[in-house]
């Protein structure tokens, strides 16, 4: 069987777009690992209706809707190649299964390359965060702490003041603010500190201070870590899609790539961390994309 579109990737991106196809009566193809970037955290949030719910509760009402329409079939599992046909595309998964299909959607998302500080892993998720828009609110009015290595760091300072007026900036040993920024940081009361971090030290996933190598700490009760983002999949590139200067796979307005047949949503496309509701809504234009582009190919 030759799918009208295979969806690689799970997340809302991914789903949306599973859904607005099924609901268009066309054969989907949703190939999912089962490993979504925000299992970490406890709740997510800015989603209506959805504000506060789990990420597996999340996505067990995603599936239990989307697999209502007969026309979508699901796999857990891993694609390990994809390449292209005369008729679309063709991937492989680790467990064998082979699927064809005349449009590919990638929503397989980015992941986080986070600086390598001791004790960061046990409290991410709990009282250290990467999005102040997804869990500003949970730690406002507590004294934070922002770690960026990157010149984005003036920018998520300046932004954590919507939640916090008691902010610490680290930079990790870095130098990414000029001397500007830092004179408006110290206008508004947020300190800099540039000396490298040693550890996060907190008990059960609290964060409580953090040590710098030159002995010193501060006493803090939560933040927010900048990662580095990369793509979580090659296949974009290895098909020869356009990227972007931040590298992700570059689209139009309905998630079309450079690679005819080929589309991207959510993160995997404006690589950057996004909101759920953001990416649910990426995939939808992707699904319609891919419609419009199928009934052409049918009247042609």
């Amino acid at each position: 069987m030759i799918y009208d579109c295979a969806i690689i990737g799970g997340g809302p991106a991914g789903l949306n777009a599973a859904l607005v196809l099924g609901r268009a009566r066309r054969s989907v193809a949703l190939i999912d690992n089962n490993q979504p970037r925000n299992a970490v955290t406890h709740a997510s949030h800015g989603f209506i209706t959805r504000d506060g719910i789990a990420p597996a509760e999340f996505r067990r009402i995603a599936y239990e809707e989307v697999l209502r329409y007969p026309s979508v079939n699901h796999w857990q599992t891993e694609v390990t190649s994809v390449n292209r046909t005369e008729y679309g595309f063709e991937m492989f998964t680790s467990t064998g299964v082979g699927v064809q299909a005349r449009k590919l959607i990638l929503a397989t998302g980015v992941k986080e390359v986070f600086p390598e500080i001791e004790g960061f892993y046990p409290l991410y998720g709990k009282s250290l965060f990467n999005c102040p828009y997804c869990d500003g609110w949970e730690l406002r009015d507590q004294p934070l702490v922002v770690v960026s290595e990157y010149p984005t760091a003036f920018h998520t300072a300046k932004l954590l003041l919507n939640w916090s007026k008691d902010v610490v900036l680290c930079t990790n040993g870095q130098a990414s603010l000029s001397e500007q920024e830092k004179e408006w940081l110290h206008s508004k009361g947020v300190k800099v500190m540039e000396q490298p971090i040693a550890a996060f030290i907190g008990q059960n996933g609290l964060l409580e201070q953090v040590r710098f190598t030159d002995g010193t700490h501060i006493l803090r009760a939560g933040g927010f870590v900048t990662p580095k983002f990369v793509q979580k999949s090659s296949f974009g590139e290895s098909l020869g899609c356009e990227m972007t200067e931040l590298g992700g796979i570059r689209t139009d307005e309905f998630g079309r790539s450079s690679v005819t047949g080929l589309y991207a949503a959510g993160d995997a496309s404006y690589f950057m961390p996004s909101q759920l509701i953001y990416a649910a809504a990426d995939g939808s234009k992707a699904a319609v994309g891919v419609s419009m582009d199928l009934m052409e190919g049918f009247i042609e």
